[in-house]
């Protein structure tokens, strides 16, 4: 029973990365105090797209790629989820195809599982969103997201300048990339996979049906509570899997309580910027693909 515990409660976190903490604190910033001071919604998008491309580390061999592919991917994303927010039958089907879409990326490591989880947010706030706001235009969120992905990437190209590396890194053959992953993805006993990908597509193509059928405001917080418990470590036994979801949804639990007792928007922001510069000086650790 101590060791359970134990394994339960414990966290290694490895040294922390300021340099990519201060890119997401400053990227973040930039757009957030815009919004702040100009009560344009769509500085909001705009910081979303930021937080999204800052996910990364640019010090990393494959930080910019995934930058880009996190900006890019995450406007397409959060348009999509805007467009289907009035259509019952297209939100059960893309909220499904996402849901399959994030277990497939998690057979090929956490990286990649990060991408699909960051895609499946960005179309819960994407859905969430419509409606609400004086902007009713996908590709104008999708425009803005994607400014706000790109000033981040401006921040984390200065970021390398300063350590001497090259603005892009050198990349591997995208063939030698499909093989590593591939390699990775037989790792996971496929029956074992095939219950995750319908235990996260019937999950989120729910979600997303009963927060349009019920046309609820602000539906978002439905949807991404069921983002936090798919996030299922293959690798680990159930204790961990049950440790990882125990922690997303105490987390957003936490923000949600915050975020409601925080009204006033310059206490907000100033009480979001450090944690965010916070959380990625944690997260930014080496990994190996």
């Amino acid at each position: 029973m101590k060791n359970l515990l134990r394994q339960t409660f414990s966290w290694h976190a490895g040294p922390p990365a300021w340099g990519p903490a201060m890119v997401a604190g400053f990227g973040c910033a930039l757009p957030l105090l815009l919004g702040l001071f100009s009560a344009h919604p769509g500085f909001l998008w705009a910081s979303a797209g930021a937080f999204q491309a800052a996910q990364a580390n640019p010090l990393h061999r494959f930080g910019m790629l995934r930058m880009l592919l996190l900006t890019g991917l995450g406007a397409c994303s959060a348009g999509l989820g805007f467009w289907s927010a009035s259509h019952p039958l297209i939100s059960l089907c893309l909220f499904g195809a996402f849901g399959f879409l994030l277990a497939w990326l998690q057979r090929f490591g956490s990286e990649a599982g990060k991408l699909g989880i960051g895609l499946a947010v960005c179309l819960c706030l994407g859905q969430g969103q419509q409606g609400l706001g004086s902007l009713n235009n996908p590709y104008a969120i999708a425009m803005l997201f994607i400014l706000g992905g790109l000033w981040v990437m401006l921040l984390a190209f200065g970021l390398r300048g300063m350590h001497g590396l090259r603005m892009w890194p050198y990349m591997p053959r995208f063939i030698s990339i499909l093989k590593v992953l591939k390699r990775h993805a037989k790792r996971l006993p496929q029956q074992q996979w095939r219950l995750h990908a319908l235990g996260c597509t019937l999950a989120f193509s729910l979600a997303g049906l009963i927060v349009n059928l019920a046309e609820l405001q602000r539906g978002y917080w439905l949807t991404l509570t069921v983002v936090t418990t798919l996030q299922l470590e293959f690798q680990g036994s159930l204790v961990r899997a049950l440790q990882s979801s125990l922690a997303s949804l105490g987390a957003a639990g936490l923000l949600i309580l915050l975020g409601h007792n925080l009204q006033n928007p310059p206490l907000m922001v100033a009480t979001m910027l450090p944690l965010i510069a916070l959380s990625r000086a944690l997260q930014a650790n080496h990994y190996g693909l």
